[in-house]
């Protein structure tokens, strides 16, 4: 029997794209405070549409075809978890308390951004010597003794600076593509699925394709801290039907319980979700979307809720029809989360190809 060739990836994504991509990355976006990474994301994908809209608290909408009754939305959320400042000791060192899911134990020896009204103030978080600690039982890093050191000795000197109590802070590690195959990066939960959903932008655009319904692409903000900025703009927008994009656990690094977390991987495609939120026959439809377009994907079960936009939307206006493709990631709410390339043009490639697949009349009831 002759072995099936096996097809080869075509890339979806261009170097034009991918620049604004690293840029988007690189720029801070911290919870609460993501409008300079909305304004780079609506000026890339102003071209591909036809009108949009920011909230009052900085969810950024780009719309297709606004004058059509129905809608569809593809969404994804802007923000990354950082720190707030939240007491300055009278020595000059700075504690803190997280803003969103921030993981205390990579703290230490990290780089940070303190974000004032006067600019940006460099400074890292301390850590104490592993002479100094010889000998004792080690105390691991917590929320109560990791602190910050930006150089002064006073807190006057750190007021002097701009500094007070709610300046936000980010990690300033930068995007970097590592052995030709992954994307590396801070935030890539969830500027990815920014990025990814923008791309769809400029595909339907390229492509001259023409759809019977208005297409709102949405970058909310606020979902580290729960859902918040996709509960506002649902009950705005109403629309009928939204696909939301997100990351999950690659969980074939160590130290990772597939029994618990399931069996998911970097390479293997986009993953659909099956939880209450999610809608039985708009699931079926990407699915079938993916079997008829040559498209990997991989499925993954939530008991409750997804953790995701998706519960926002689903919830909302009475209820809207919805599902949830996610990116696979590695290392999630660290600084050097990984996603594989493949991965991202598949997404993009799913939810391009699904939006053509949906019809004005389409009937998603379970029930009729």
């Amino acid at each position: 029997m002759a072995k099936k060739k096996e097809e080869k990836h075509i890339p979806v994504v261009n170097k034009k794209s991918l620049a604004f991509f690293e840029n988007y990355i690189n720029n801070p976006s911290p919870t609460g405070f993501e409008w300079e990474g909305q304004r780079l994301w609506l000026d890339y994908i102003k071209p591909y549409t036809d009108e949009h809209f920011v909230d009052n608290y900085g969810t950024a909408v780009a719309v297709i075809n606004p004058q059509a009754a129905y809608k569809v939305v593809i969404e994804a959320h802007a923000d990354e978890i950082s720190w707030f400042v939240n007491y300055i000791t009278k020595d000059g060192l700075i504690y803190v308390i997280r803003n969103g899911g921030s993981d205390h134990q990579i703290a230490p020896s990290k780089r940070v951004n303190i974000h004032t009204e006067k600019g940006i103030v460099k400074a890292v978080f301390g850590w104490p010597a592993i002479h100094t600690r010889s000998g004792e039982k080690e105390e691991a890093p917590t929320l109560k003794n990791i602190f910050l050191d930006c150089g002064c000795t006073t807190k006057e000197e750190v007021e002097a600076l701009g500094i007070h109590v709610g300046c936000v802070i980010t990690y300033e590690d930068e995007f970097m593509v590592l052995n030709d195959r992954y994307y590396v990066g801070r935030a890539l939960d969830n500027r990815a699925g920014g990025f990814m959903i923008a791309e769809v932008a400029r595909l339907l655009k390229e492509n001259k394709k023409k759809l019977p319904f208005g297409l709102y692409i949405v970058n909310s903000v606020q979902e580290e801290i729960g859902l918040r900025g996709a509960e506002m703009i649902a009950h705005r927008i109403k629309p009928n039907v939204a696909i939301i994009t997100d990351v999950t656990h690659d969980t074939q690094t160590p130290m990772i319980n597939k029994i618990t977390q399931g069996d998911l991987a970097c390479g293997k495609g986009p993953v659909v979700s099956y939880a209450p939120a999610v809608q039985t026959n708009l699931n079926k439809l990407l699915i079938d979307t993916a079997v008829k377009s040559n498209i990997p994907f991989q499925r993954q079960a939530s008991s409750r809720s997804t953790g995701t936009d998706t519960d926002a939307f689903a919830y909302s206006n009475d209820g809207v029809v919805s599902a949830l493709i996610s990116l696979p990631l590695r290392y999630m709410h660290t600084t050097v989360e990984m996603i594989h390339k493949e991965d991202v043009d598949n997404v993009i490639r799913l939810i391009y190809e699904s939006l053509l697949n949906i019809k004005v009349d389409h009937d998603f009831r379970s029930v009729k």
